[in-house]
């Protein structure tokens, strides 16, 4: 199973078990993180492609270390003007394994509130009814 990740403005094809490199997030080495901005969830056979995210849809991941990538020189330079500037970066980074894909984890447990409700505006609807009946014969 693979699903397709955004985070860090970046999109991700992870898989159960991935190591990847993402833009830094918060929390230590061992906590664990829900991406739940999943576009794509997908085995080999089929795929759910979200209008834009896939509803109910999460990938949990761990962290396993905050790492800083190698140093980027930004240099500029105006010819004849004895102008020179250098100035180095370094991104900090969040490493994390992919530990599961939930396809529609979130979704069962939304979906349990929203039938209760429904069936308790059924009921009171269906009570309503006769005392809208009741209502109209007093009146003639």
């Amino acid at each position: 199973m693979f699903a397709v990740i955004k985070t860090g403005g970046k999109q991700y094809k992870v898989g159960k078990g991935d190591v990847l490199s993402i833009e830094k997030l918060d929390g230590d080495a061992g906590a664990e993180i829900r991406f739940d901005e999943v576009l794509l969830v997908g085995d080999g056979a089929s795929q759910t492609v979200g209008a834009p995210l896939v509803d109910g849809a999460a990938v949990t991941a761990t962290v396993l270390e905050q790492a800083k990538a190698d140093k980027i020189l930004v240099f500029k330079k105006n010819r004849r003007h004895r102008y020179k500037r250098t100035q180095g970066h370094r991104q900090r980074l969040t490493v994390v394994r992919i530990e599961d894909i939930l396809p529609s984890g979130a979704k069962k447990k939304a979906a349990a509130p929203k039938a209760a409700a429904k069936k308790a505006e059924a009921s009171s609807g269906a009570d309503a009814a006769p005392k809208a009946a009741a209502k109209s014969d007093e009146e003639s």
